[in-house]
């Protein structure tokens, strides 16, 4: 199973946060300007050939679900990118990302606040 481009990802987004849809519901959740709905289908199609949706048959048109969910997605390819990227620490990652000014100070106060979160419910 490889990485998803990022097409891809932005419909398994949408798949992850409807449950089901069939491909006419995921175009409605994308952008402007929209995608011709046979692309959609085309690619959602893509996606169940491999492995990330699973769908029911209605006969002329598929509803589509997650076969992967979003947490071990990222767990199996977004986790280790970062890693790998940042020598193994998420300190060096989100320090590179608070030096390009992609993090507001207001972010890194709601990690704290999940970490800190996190801690309370371990104790």
């Amino acid at each position: 199973m490889k990485r998803l481009s990022e097409k891809e990802e932005a419909l398994m987004k949408i798949i992850w946060k409807m449950k089901k849809a069939f491909a006419k519901d995921v175009r409605e959740e994308l952008p402007n300007p929209k995608p011709h709905i046979n692309t959609v289908a085309t690619t959602m199609r893509r996606l169940a050939d491999k492995g990330f949706l699973k769908f029911e048959d209605f006969g002329a048109t598929y509803r589509y679900s997650a076969a992967i969910s979003k947490k071990e997605y990222t767990n199996r390819f977004v986790k280790p990118l970062l890693t790998g990227l940042f020598g193994n620490s998420i300190k060096n990652a989100i320090s590179f990302f608070a030096e390009e000014e992609e993090i507001s100070v207001e972010e890194l106060k709601e990690i704290i606040r999940l970490i800190e979160d996190k801690g309370s419910k371990g104790s």
